[in-house]
């Protein structure tokens, strides 16, 4: 076992996923509030002053919103891209003031290396300032995370490319968003080439990216209100049946907890 992965939340509502190994406790993202992130932690046995780091997908409320109360409380490194890190400092009334010595950059396609972790960010298409997308590598495991995305391309699959884990984002039945009561310039925000994948891209990209080493792959990111999680799963499903894929014995497909921890994966 290289890896230990859970996500404490993972929704429109708020997100926070950790990544463990022999070296490290990791955060990617802490869009809910410090005192969950903390409750959270505590069900899988994690003291949040033992955190080596989290690391920003991007701005927006649902994945920094708990992140200056957690810096300031631990003195925690926060990773982000440069573009990431001007949107923060000027959403103060949403995180409050991180310790300066807390700020640390990451640049995408740059690999940094956390202990025993080597940690890869790649730019993705979604309405933020700079967001991206996460591999970890330890040994010849890889576990990745990509969500808020309207779309994919060569370049963002090739990074997903021969991951043991993912964590895909799929956020919205089409139906369910058309004929629901969000106002139309964010149902057309959600569906465009920036916005969020549905449950059949979801579906399409995870059959191009299975492989047969690939052990897990979790669905994340659904919306309350245009999703839920059966829905989610036999869409994604169905794509991966009409691809000759299936389910096979040593793949499991399963859909976030929008609230309180998964289940614990060891990679």
């Amino acid at each position: 076992m290289e890896f230990c992965f859970t996500t404490i939340a993972s929704g429109s509502s708020g997100n926070c996923i950790y990544i463990g190994s022999e070296k490290n406790n990791l955060l990617i993202d802490a869009g809910i509030s410090g005192k969950k992130v903390e409750q959270g932690l505590a069900t899988i046995g994690v003291d949040p002053s033992n955190l080596n780091g989290i690391f920003i997908t991007h701005e927006h409320h649902d994945h920094i919103k708990g992140v200056g109360v957690l810096a300031r409380r631990y003195r925690l490194p926060i990773y982000a891209t440069p573009l990431t890190w001007q949107a923060i400092e000027q959403m103060d009334t949403i995180v409050g003031d991180i310790p300066q010595e807390c700020k640390q950059v990451v640049q995408k396609d740059k690999e940094i290396l956390i202990n025993d972790i080597v940690v890869q960010p790649y730019g993705i298409p979604h309405d933020a300032a700079e967001p991206v997308a996460y591999s970890f590598y330890k040994n010849k495991k890889k576990i990745s995370v990509a969500t808020d995305l309207g779309h994919t391309n060569d370049y963002i699959e090739k990074n997903l490319a021969e991951s043991n884990l993912i964590l895909l984002e799929a956020n919205h039945d089409i139906d369910m968003l058309e004929v629901g009561a969000y106002p139309y310039f964010l149902k057309q925000r959600i569906l465009g080439s920036s916005g969020h994948l549905c449950n059949e891209v979801a579906g399409q990209i995870l059959s191009r990216l299975y492989h047969p080493k690939l052990e897990v792959a979790i669905l994340g990111h659904l919306s309350r209100e245009n999703n839920f999680p059966a829905l989610a799963y036999q869409t994604v499903y169905n794509e991966l049946v009409a691809d000759d894929i299936g389910l096979l014995s040593s793949f499991q497909l399963k859909v976030a907890e929008r609230e309180g921890v998964t289940d614990i994966y060891q990679i």
